[in-house]
């Protein structure tokens, strides 16, 4: 425990200044009055450096790229195969375990060591992994690797210790699965087929011993031949040469047949006793044609042959469609007697697996399901149906059923909204499914002492929007929310959405959740926001809509005077609310035919709708097109439910709506917020540029009110609603200045500034599947090296074509209106971080190609954009900031060619002005300048007054500067206690009313210091960007403490979180680090260089969360969550499944003498007789390198990182043993009674035959 102290000097003199002006006079600046401030200021930080760690929890969702698949029949546990290297095993619900090869090779194939706690992965290196699973975090025992031939196929017998290898070349090696040691033993192509034979049969493509003798292994080759190899006499029993190639190859139980699957579409069923030819020959698939002839079929990739007691064999496949039809999906065939189902997928199989009831191969099969991966889903089929339906997944394979374009991760939410929300989801569940239990049920897990209610929420491409149950690292589906139902549906090719986006126009861009009261806001790429409102009941509602002009125009040359008739926005009537507001064009704004104009991009339904019980949408609030342009992006929200405030910006400016009232409150440009207060000297226009270069969808001129200046149209009159005034005040400035000449090299990049906005846009819907985002035109950046930088960076709007710099600067033609304003931005399976170099730089360009070439894959991102706007530093500051992007705020002169962007919004009780000695309601707004903005607000306490009287704003309050684009606010009480923001308890509005009790608004405020002696004393605000992070003292606004977080790299996201009954500031910075500061002294606790590379969708779902908790999106299809908080990873072994439970193996059925005498011993092969380096010597060392694994080390670091580690170890050790004692007491327990029950019988069998004759019997 530490204590810091910082003793303020000099707060509570002040220095002349002018007066701070009211809420409601627009703006002001000066110094303020002495303010009560504290002397000194105690806070007693408890955090230090050993209560952090970091490392991965668990991963949810669809294994992405999935290979190969395998199944322990006795474990009941699944293990799926990626390409990325990875492999997930999955048992009953909350067993789930993630594994990760170091190479990261494609996983070829899994075998797992049946009832043993082991499994084997075969991969693209062309080597062999032995897995223990008999720990809950599986580690890599052993290692083969093969130098010389390539891995094709595998196949480990039942209890048995040697693993038979394939390789290209067609030989097959066999390796000890105990020792990973190859065998002498060799089966060599050349000898497994006959001399004669003039070509190579190819790779293996099967192997598998014999049901009737172990000692015969059948051999398929590629090529249409198939050996069976007689193991002791080292030769082949026969041969089999077939025109068709060979896919793959099933027998019949007993071991006298077996079938074959080939290229053609066929199915060849052999018997040992003629293997001249085929005994049948068929094609499921394949029809006969009018000339005889049978139609040409697709392969069958693979054949599983299965038989059962009670009824006819089944014969499974996949595969054989005919090439008549195309387009025609994938298909699982079930042939079950003369019955043939075929089932068609969403996606292409990958692999599938017959369940069976036994897991010895001579056995009677009983198939009960099937297991059919495919490329982007996972389903089980039940056979013991005559219908075939399939399972209920009870895993969360859908997370990527629309691509995810957001995610938020809250932990420690109220108790009660899982439970309704699972209540309210569970309503629209799909039916028709198996009855019976999941059949993976393997392993165990258990609840856990260290859990709290969590939620996940994620957003996606078609605008649904999904609540996930994350609660003691287990994901499960609670409800489903789709955004698109308030929108009319767009024609195909017609109406303002199609113009506006190809596909996805309803695609999530960000989302605001208050627990407590529920309240749900969504943030659309079509530049809307939906607010939604909870309900157990449902209704008949009409959906308001509020339209805002937060867009700029341009006109080459307009009249000044026609600047006063363009509002920023004009409501119907005065200030009361409205349902619709409308925006006619004003006579200067006059538009040539067929330019869009006060138009949104999405309609909404203007009818009254019936809504279910659940999220109900209650406002939405849409940016209008102006001028043929469309709006900019949303890049920041926050919403309030105490204040009944929403609050959103972009690269145009900022905007407050009551939700309440139905009003808009505030619409103003980023530079209007400031007032005379603007920190920055802003370079005026040159009269002989008109028509400069801008940075996207808007194109804006500026409008400097000087006299020697040309005539400019206004960008906009920016219109500020002041509710408390009878009349709109319009303010006639501009949004930003035109560039002067800049020197070479910084004039050739221009960067943009703007907020975290999170797109993922991958291919999870099929290869055209891709989210079309607005950008229209070709980069101006193409002969840079790299793109805009920062992933928090947003472009104002998309690049213009560049025509070559003279001496008057970048210049822009305009796009003309024929052209269509967006292009779809292309999705892909990997993102990667595009970012730009100018020619200046040096020691950064590395990293950035680095990113670059991540995966060699494009992926949409906002800052992929390029623009041409950018600010006017020295040098110097460029060479420092180009690489990612200018980001410095100490410049003393600023050339705004591009708009300053709003990138984050906090609502919250703090002091807007130096002299306030109470707190009021305030907007925090922070730019992609580095500058923090107060806005002060005066919100009517009575409920009421609440609803009928007007909410005053007075954009005037402080200012606060920091490097970087700004990334987020959090307030502490002077002791060091986070502040949380007001909120209203929620109540259902749809409820009935009760007249005993009626719904009044309850709000939940938290005061800015501990004590009420000392409310007025202020408050710290912790404001985080970029590159630093800065602690302020409210309302003297002195800045305490200072810490710059990253020179080299810049700060991705950032949030001050709870951790062990404290709070710090984590951060996730773009060179891959996660650190933690204390709050408030800002001293490092953690930092830690968790990945390598930085990818965008990492990037751009990145988020912390309370309890010391984070999550991102690993894959296009997969959260991984991850912890960095000590107590969690010492905990984490008792919240972690166990995938092993010891079992018994279920014993082999008595063949019968006659059986076994006429049907060969096949119990009496030793491979260790034959195999071992006795018999068969060593095998070549070139051949294959052993390389032994971290195995025990590795699975154990997690327990032992804690002070329990080694005792929780020797526990679970003396469990296992005790419990294996206890087994063995009781077996001889059992074998005593049936000994001396036998021997009772014996003894009276005995008595009763002693005095009889031999012919009495």
């Amino acid at each position: 425990m530490k204590k810091f102290r910082k003793v303020l000097d000099g707060l509570t003199t002040s220095s002349p200044g002018g007066t701070i002006g009211s809420p409601s006079c627009g703006s002001a600046a000066g110094t303020p009055t002495a303010a009560p401030t504290p002397k000194e200021i105690d806070v007693q930080e408890t955090l230090v450096s050993e209560n952090f760690q970091l490392c991965k929890t668990v991963r949810h969702g669809f294994p992405y790229q999935p290979t190969a698949l395998a199944f322990d029949p006795v474990q009941k546990i699944l293990a799926i195969g990626s390409r990325s290297g990875g492999v997930r095993i999955l048992g009953r619900p909350g067993v789930d375990c993630y594994c990760q090869h170091e190479s990261g090779a494609a996983v070829l194939q899994l075998q797992f060591l049946i009832n043993e706690g082991a499994l084997v992965t075969a991969c693209a290196d062309d080597t062999l992994h032995l897995w223990n699973l008999r720990q809950r975090r599986p580690a890599v025992l052993h290692s083969l690797k093969f130098n010389r031939e390539r891995i094709t196929f595998c196949h480990l017998p039942f209890q048995s210790k040697w693993l038979y290898v394939g390789t290209e070349r067609g030989n097959t090696h066999i390796v000890n699965i105990e020792s990973f040691i190859l065998s002498g033993y060799v089966i060599m192509w050349n000898k497994a087929i006959e001399l004669s034979t003039k070509t190579h049969p190819g790779p293996v493509v099967h192997l598998s011993d014999s049901p009737k003798d172990e000692g015969k292994l059948l051999i398929g080759f590629e090529s249409g031949t198939i050996v069976q190899w007689d193991l002791r006499a080292k030769k082949a029993d026969f041969r089999i040469y077939y025109d068709e190639a060979i896919h793959s190859v099933s027998w019949h139980h007993e071991g006298k047949q077996f079938m074959c699957s080939h290229s053609d579409g066929s199915l060849t069923l052999w018997n040992l006793r003629n293997t001249t030819r085929p005994f049948q020959v068929t094609f499921p698939h394949g029809k006969i044609q009018k000339d005889g002839r049978k139609e040409s079929c697709k392969p069958i990739l693979k054949v599983e042959y299965k038989t059962s007691r009670s009824s006819e064999p089944f014969v499974i496949f996949s595969g054989g469609l005919s090439y008549d039809k195309a387009g025609r999906r994938p298909t699982l065939t079930i042939m079950h007697g003369k019955a043939i189902t075929v089932l068609e997928m969403d996606y292409p199989i990958v692999e599938f697996m017959v369940l069976c009831e036994t897991p010895y191969n001579n056995e009677v099969q009983e198939p009960y399901a099937v297991v059919v991966l495919l490329e982007k889903d996972l389903i089980v089929v039940d056979l013991t149906q005559s219908n075939f339906p399939v399972f209920e997944n009870p895993y969360p394979m859908d997370i990527h059923e629309s691509p995810v374009t957001c995610t938020a991760y809250f932990a420690d939410c109220p108790p009660d909204i899982i439970p309704i929300l699972y209540s309210i989801g569970a309503k629209h569940k799909k039916t028709g499914y198996s009855q019976k239990e999941w059949p993976i049920s393997g392993g165990t897990w258990t609840l856990g002492s260290h859990t709290y209610p969590e939620i996940i929420i994620t957003g996606h491409a078609d605008g649904s929007i999904k609540f996930w149950d994350a609660s003691a690292i287990t994901l499960q589906m609670l409800y489903k929310l789709k955004t698109s139902k308030v929108f009319e549906k767009p024609k195909p090719g017609e109406g303002r959405a199609a113009e506006l986006v190809e596909e996805d126009p309803f695609a999530v861009q960000m989302v605001s959740w208050c627990p407590q009261s529920r309240i749900f806001c969504v943030v659309g790429i079509s530049a809307h926001i939906i607010l939604y409102r909870f309900s157990k009941y449902d209704a008949n509602t009409q959906i308001v809509s509020l339209e805002v002009r937060l867009q700029c125009e341009s006109e080459d040359v307009i009249s000044p005077s026609e600047n006063e008739n363009n509002p920023c926005f004009s409501e119907q009537g005065s200030h009361s609310p409205q349902p619709h507001h409308q925006h006619p064009a004003s006579p200067g704004n006059r538009t040539p035919e067929g330019i869009k104009d006060s138009i949104p991009c999405l309609k909404v339904k203007d009818r009254v709708v019936r809504v279910p019980p659940g999220y109900q949408s209650e406002l939405v609030i849409q940016l209008l097109w102006v001028d043929g342009e469309p709006p900019q992006q949303i890049t920041s929200l926050d919403i309030n439910s105490a204040y009944g405030l929403l609050a959103f910006g972009n690269c145009n400016g900022v905007a407050v709506v009551d939700y309440l009232q139905k009003t808009i409150l505030l619409c103003m440009s980023t530079l209007d917020l400031y007032g005379a207060a603007d920190p920055y000297q802003r370079l005026t226009r040159s009269p002989r540029r008109n028509r400069q270069s801008t940075s996207g969808l808007t194109e804006l001129t500026d409008n400097q009110q000087s006299i020697d200046m040309e005539r400019s149209k206004s960008p906009t009159s920016v219109y500020v609603c002041f509710v408390g005034s009878p009349v709109p005040v319009h303010y006639p400035t501009s949004l930003h200045n035109d560039p002067r000449i800049l020197p070479e090299p910084v004039a050739s990049l221009r960067a943009s500034h703007c907020s975290p906005v999170f797109y993922l846009l991958d291919n999870v819907k099929g290869p055209g599947r891709k989210l079309s985002l607005p950008t229209d035109l070709k980069t101006d950046l193409d002969h840079v090296n790299g793109h805009c930088t920062s992933p928090t960076s947003q472009p104002c709007s998309a690049g213009k074509p560049r025509v070559p710099m003279g001496p008057e600067g970048p210049r822009l033609t305009r796009r003309g209106p024929g052209r269509p304003p967006f292009r779809k931005a292309q999705s892909a399976a990997c993102m990667e971080i595009s970012l730009p170099v100018s020619h200046t730089e040096v020691g950064h360009a590395s990293r950035r190609a680095m990113l670059q070439q991540l995966h060699g894959v494009t992926m949409y991102s906002h800052d992929e954009h390029h623009t041409t706007a950018s600010y006017c530093w020295s040098e110097r500051e460029s060479r420092e900031n180009s690489f990612s992007r200018s980001r410095s705020s100490s410049v003393s002169s600023i050339d705004r060619d591009t708009k300053e962007a709003v990138t984050t919004l906090q609502f919250g009780e703090s002091y807007g002005r130096k002299s306030d000695a109470l707190p009021t309601p305030c907007l925090w707004v922070g730019t992609s300048l580095g500058v923090v903005l107060l806005i002060p607000m005066s919100i009517p306490t009575d409920q009421e007054e609440r609803m009928e009287e007007p909410v005053t704003i007075g954009p005037s309050g402080a200012v606060l500067m920091l490097k970087g684009s700004v990334l987020r606010f959090a307030f502490l009480d002077l002791v060091g206690a986070l502040i949380q923001s007001p909120y209203e308890v929620w109540r259902d509005l749809n409820a009935p009313e009760d007249p005993d009790r009626p719904r009044r608004r309850k709000l939940v405020h938290f005061s800015p210091s501990s004590s009420q002696d000392a409310c007025g004393d202020g408050h710290l605000a912790v404001v985080c960007s970029e590159r630093q992070a800065k602690v302020f003292l409210m309302p003297s606004q002195s800045c305490l403490f200072v810490h710059n977080i990253t020179e080299s790299s810049f700060v991705l996201r950032a949030d001050v979180v709870s951790v062990c009954n404290s709070v710090c500031l984590a951060c996730f910075c773009a060179n891959g680090h996660v650190m933690t500061l204390s709050l408030p002294s800002l001293r490092p606790l953690m930092d830690v260089n968790y990945l390598p590379l930085t990818d965008m969708r990492i990037a751009r779902t990145f988020c912390f969360t309370n309890g010391g908790q984070a999550l991102y999106l690993s894959s296009p299809t997969e959260i991984q969550r991850i912890t960095y908080s000590q107590e969690m990873c010492d905990n984490l072994q008792e919240m972690l499944g166990e995938l092993f439970t010891p079992i018994e193996t279920p014993e082999a059925q008595n063949r019968g003498f006659l059986k076994g005498f006429f049907g060969g011993n096949a119990h009496t092969f030793d491979r260790e007789e034959l195999f071992g380096e006795a018999a068969a010597g060593k095998a070549s060392r070139s051949l294959a390198q052993h390389i032994p694994g971290q195995g025990g080390v590795e699975g154990m670091k997690v327990a032992a990182s804690g002070a329990v580690g080694e005792l929780a170890r020797a526990r679970i050790a003396l469990d296992e043993r005790g419990q294996r004692l206890g087994e063995l007491e009781e077996r001889t327990a059992l074998m005593m009674t049936s000994a001396e029950t036998f021997s009772k019988h014996a003894h009276e069998l005995m008595l009763k035959c002693k005095d009889k004759k031999w012919y009495q019997f």
